[in-house]
């Protein structure tokens, strides 16, 4: 994305529109999930889909052959980015927790560089057997993506779809358009993180601003943990802050406060936000940024 910006006003030649559509593959092949491994080096082999999000959080697999899929629960995650310049990992590694019914059946673990996944084990709990898994081509519709949080199903694709889709556990479904791309070759990222502190874990998505393309718009889905049902968190009063939206969003767990960014002329700009008890955003302050 840096190469993307540095491009950004310039003339572009066949070269430059080369390098672009590489990159564009590289990033594809980084949000396609889910991702289809194998076991290998036992007679009687078995497949399965592996989905997961943001450090490893909302994953489940999907035995093939199988129509019930099993949760997973991020145990570690690390990110090693000493190869980079720019800040971004090279290697991510996850382990995870596979629960039936609630108690731990086996372990799951996996490396995962910018195109590949590598590395890839599942240790089952009964007997500590140790299988080698491998990843292998699926054949499924890449982009489309679904997390599993809080027992519900989330669907949603990062390219080209614009629909939200959550199967809740008690059976009822939820379904939103989120905001349409601008750009073209924009991808919408997807986050899981505790938005609103409460201690659960919320959804948002984000996707390139209409203008320049210099920073991201969020839509934020909150849990409620009463009613277990994701809410869409309504956009505060902008009477008094510098952006009009919530973008590049930011967020201080031990102050509990939420930071947004944007770039109006040539300055950039920052708002901060704090929650009321009914979760209701609230402006704090703004203020001009340090270039």
């Amino acid at each position: 994305m840096v190469i993307l910006k540095f491009l950004e006003g310039s003339k572009m030649n066949k070269t430059v529109k080369i390098i672009l559509s590489l990159l564009m593959l590289i990033v594809g092949k980084t949000y396609a999930q889910p991702y289809t491994l194998q076991s290998v080096g036992i007679a009687k082999s078995f497949s399965l889909d592996i989905y997961f999000g943001d450090k490893g959080k909302g994953a489940f697999v999907k035995y093939h052959g199988q129509k019930a899929i099993i949760a997973l629960r991020i145990k570690n995650y690390s990110a090693d980015n000493s190869g980079r310049t720019d800040g971004q990992p090279d290697l991510k590694t996850y382990v995870w927790d596979e629960l039936v019914d609630g108690k731990i059946n086996g372990t799951y673990g996996l490396t995962q560089d910018i195109n590949s996944l590598k590395n890839i084990w599942y240790v089952r709990k009964k007997d500590g057997k140790r299988f080698k898994l491998q990843e292998i081509d699926s054949k499924g519709s890449k982009g489309n993506n679904q997390y599993l949080l809080h027992g519900a199903l989330i669907s949603f694709n990062h390219f080209d779809d614009h629909q939200l889709s959550i199967k809740y556990a008690d059976g009822k479904f939820f379904n939103a358009g989120l905001p349409d791309f601008d750009s073209p070759n924009a991808v919408r990222q997807s986050t899981i993180a505790d938005y609103n502190f409460d201690g659960y874990d919320d959804l948002a998505f984000s996707i390139p601003d209409a203008g320049m393309g210099v920073y991201r718009e969020f839509s934020i889905f909150l849990f409620n943990p009463l009613s277990k049902h994701f809410d869409r968190l309504a956009n505060p009063d902008f009477g008094k802050s510098k952006c009009a939206s919530l973008c590049d969003v930011t967020l201080d767990p031990k102050k509990k406060l939420m930071f947004t960014a944007c770039r109006g002329g040539a300055r950039w700009w920052q708002d901060v936000y704090r929650y009321t008890s009914a979760n209701k955003l609230v402006w704090v302050r703004s203020k001009e940024m340090d270039q």
